[in-house]
């Protein structure tokens, strides 16, 4: 809270201080007071003791003192003087006592008043500055002069003014205590939030005769705020997300897989041919969207391996090229001695391309695109500069930088927010960034951006580093007249359209199917069935027993059982942070017939015993 009067003033710097002691000010100048009043007493009676020394030796004189009592005389005399010199060096040593206190106080006050975190001035009724702390300089970078010749409502945001001089008449009505917040203008031109308050100081007659004004700076504080409501706000979009996300992959998946049916029913000639081709394609688009929002809000499975970044950026430096156009140079900087992390090799081709598209929209007219790979060691004091935990260690950095339009930081705030774009209508879903989060986010790893306009932007990513080698790549798929089979699957899945859908796919492909709605069937069918069950596709997420549970029990009955889960999303439900164990075998739901067979040859055929991947 500022109040400020246009009149000229001249500031006394020192008067909070003498005020604080005046007490002991007040108390010397009595001493002082009483010691002249002494002193005036003593000079007279010493005058009149010479005089009556002098009166004998008058020529009138008829006076005659005895020897005897003038000598007492003189005795009374020179004590009444060592008396006195006694008391004035005791005054004196009382005089210095309390100057030495108030030099301490005067101390004690600057060092409280100079490291204060906050900013304290003292003005008068009237609005005139007679004190203003040091913290105003280093908080706003106003010296003490510069804000005695300016007026402060100037430097306070006008929205805010009503408020301050509300608050501020409250205070000289001795209403004080009332907190308030408004911004104030720093010398650099930017604006910072105080929390104010101010308290009334009273004269002995009980009215306002000062006020004391205390100013925190809460800016950071309420930065802190904003990105905490940030963050909760992308919490609840990421479970809406993700719930809608695996509705709709069910739905999708009956398309895609009855729309597959019908094409493989249907001579290319046909003039149906056609539309159904488009539908398949429609549905596959929709697929992806979901995958990309099953992304953003981390349910969607990863199947992490110890990969090499250098790698998955040189695999697609010839596609980027392609596809950012020969008016964007690219850049692509690798460090020889790069550590390995674990991820999902295809989410971390996604981040690249979508930061790669996001780059090359913000270059209309070209620039350059930079991609660097480097080590990085993330300590207790890096780690500060972040508002929300980060975990120290060792990581390895991808950076995206461009030389494009930039943002602003309205913008900046919103950019990982699904659905959010700044592109005209129909050019872009609002999906790239929010996938960027989300496949980072559940990658335990960390992403921050800068970016101004006219200064372009750059994304730097934090993937924790791991000291575990490349694994071998796997070999090539087999083609589609391999992907068939005649062995035993116990089918086990919720929604029943979707069931007889991958029944008939199934089947289709030469498998003989049991099937089951929810776990606890898919246990009595394994029990009444006395033939082997070769293979287990369960959903994840089903009422009662879930996918993993009923494996986990399947597997005590028919220990050469192996196992593929299916699922739109998996929450928390397999493995931590939605992350498979190693060894397990995942189809992600909307699936094609193709993927579904050629998951369930992948298990048959060399994937892991259940067992194994449950352990």
């Amino acid at each position: 809270m500022e109040m400020t009067n246009s009149e000229p003033h001249n500031p006394t710097p020192r008067m909070a201080e003498i005020q604080g002691v005046g007490y002991g000010i007040r108390k010397i100048e009595r001493r002082e007071w009483w010691l002249w009043a002494v002193a005036i007493l003593v000079t007279l009676l010493l005058t009149l003791g010479i005089l009556s020394f002098a009166l004998p030796s008058l020529p009138f004189g008829v006076l005659r003192f005895d020897p005897h009592e003038l000598t007492t005389a003189m005795r009374g005399l020179v004590g009444l003087v060592l008396l006195f010199d006694i008391y004035t060096i005791y005054q004196q040593v009382q005089i210095f006592r309390i100057r030495r206190q108030l030099s301490e106080q005067g101390e004690l006050f600057r060092l409280i008043s100079e490291n204060a975190a906050d900013m304290i001035a003292l003005v008068d009724a009237h609005g005139h500055r007679l004190y203003n702390s040091p913290g105003y300089q280093k908080i706003l970078g106003y010296s003490p002069e510069e804000l005695q010749k300016t007026d402060s409502m100037e430097q306070i945001h006008p929205a805010d003014r009503p408020q301050v001089n509300q608050a501020a008449a409250q205070a000289l009505a001795g209403e004080g205590g009332h907190r308030i917040e408004y911004r104030m203008r720093h010398k650099d031109g930017s604006w910072r939030t105080l929390e104010s308050t101010a308290s009334p100081v009273l004269d002995s007659a009980g009215a306002v005769e000062k006020l004391v004004i205390v100013n925190r700076d809460i800016t950071d504080r309420k930065r802190l705020e904003e990105q905490f409501r940030q963050s909760q706000k992308m919490e609840a979009i990421g479970r809406l997300s993700g719930g809608v996300a695996h509705d709709f992959n069910n739905l999708l998946g009956l398309v895609i897989g009855y729309g597959e049916i019908l094409q493989e029913g249907l001579p290319s000639e046909n003039p149906l041919r056609r539309n159904v081709d488009e539908i398949l394609k429609a549905g596959r688009r929709a697929a992806a969207l979901t995958r990309q929002l099953l992304a953003f809000s981390r349910q969607q499975v990863l199947d992490p391996k110890v990969v090499n970044l250098n790698a998955v950026v040189s695999d697609m430096e010839s596609m980027l090229r392609r596809l950012i156009g020969e008016d964007v140079e690219l850049t692509c900087v690798r460090e020889s001695s790069l550590g390995t992390i674990k991820a999902d090799p295809g989410q971390l081709e996604q981040v690249i391309m979508n930061l790669a598209v996001n780059a090359r929209d913000a270059m209309p007219e070209g620039g350059k695109l930079r991609i660097e790979t480097t080590n990085m060691v993330m300590d207790e004091e890096f780690v500060q500069r972040y508002s929300y935990p980060v975990k120290p260690g060792h990581y390895v950095k991808l950076m995206v930088s461009d030389t494009g339009t930039g943002m602003d930081s309205a913008t900046r705030v919103r950019i990982f927010e699904p659905f959010f774009t700044t592109k005209e209508k129909g050019q872009g879903t609002g999906l790239g960034l929010s996938t960027v989060y989300g496949v980072v986010k559940q990658s335990d790893g960390y992403i921050d951006v800068d970016s101004e306009v006219g200064s372009g932007t750059t994304f730097n990513i934090y993937l924790p580093r791991v000291e575990e080698a490349v694994a071998p790549a796997k070999p090539l798929s087999r083609p589609s007249s391999a992907l068939r089979g005649t062995e035993t699957i116990l089918l086990v899945e919720d929604e029943a359209d979707l069931r007889v859908l991958t029944r008939n796919v199934l089947e289709l492909c030469g498998y003989k199917v049991l099937e089951a709605k929810h776990g606890a069937q898919a246990l009595e069918v394994s029990r009444s069935y006395g033939s082997p069950i070769d293979l287990l596709l369960t959903d994840v997420v089903m009422p009662g027993i879930s996918g993993r549970a009923l494996a986990d029990q399947l597997i005590k009955l028919r220990p050469q059982m192996k196992v593929v889960y299916m699922s739109g999303y998996t929450g928390q439900t397999v493995g931590a942070h939605g992350v498979l164990d190693p060894g397990s075998i995942f189809l992600q739901k909307p699936f094609t017939r193709e993927g579904l067979a050629s998951k369930i040859r992948e298990a048959l055929d060399g994937g892991q015993l259940a067992a194994t991947a449950a352990s």
